[in-house]
């Protein structure tokens, strides 16, 4: 029983790990979901295939800001790369350059900055807009994304 006992809480650090990992690798999908819908909106809107709406434009906007203030970088911790057997279209080159997808993380945060009021502005101001965080998603993408 003592034997049980001690081999179940020594497991405990390890199921812990196995949590924090599924955890970081289910918030940052949800992140990219999240990301990908607001986008989306104002990539629809921009085209013409969804009808301008400045407030539901403003609101996808201002979603996109609130998102680059999460910290997703800290969301790619050990365990969590496809090296460890993960699904996931995130690049290993993530986990060995974390200081340039940083860099990279933190100019979609500068795109997003005024995001919601700049794409409220009007059906032309989406364009510009987009053009920014587009560029900020493909600069990480580009290095850092499964193709």
């Amino acid at each position: 029983m003592k034997l049980i006992l001690a081999a179940a809480i020594a497991a405990l650090p390890m199921l812990a790990h196995a949590d924090a990992a599924e955890d970081a690798l289910e918030a940052r999908q949800g992140f990219m979901k999240m990301l990908s819908i607001n986008m989306g909106t104002l990539s629809g809107m921009a085209k013409g295939d969804i009808a301008y709406d400045a407030a539901a434009a403003t609101q996808a906007g201002a979603n996109i800001e609130a998102l680059s203030q999460y910290s997703l970088p800290a969301l790619f911790i050990e365990g969590t790369s496809v090296d460890d057997g993960v699904e996931t279209e995130a690049l290993p080159a993530i986990w060995s350059n974390s200081d340039d997808f940083a860099t990279k993380f933190a100019g979609l945060q500068e795109a997003a900055a005024g995001a919601g009021a700049a794409v409220g502005g009007g059906q032309d101001a989406i364009g510009p807009a987009l053009q920014q965080l587009g560029g900020a998603c493909k600069a990480c993408h580009d290095d850092y994304r499964e193709k």
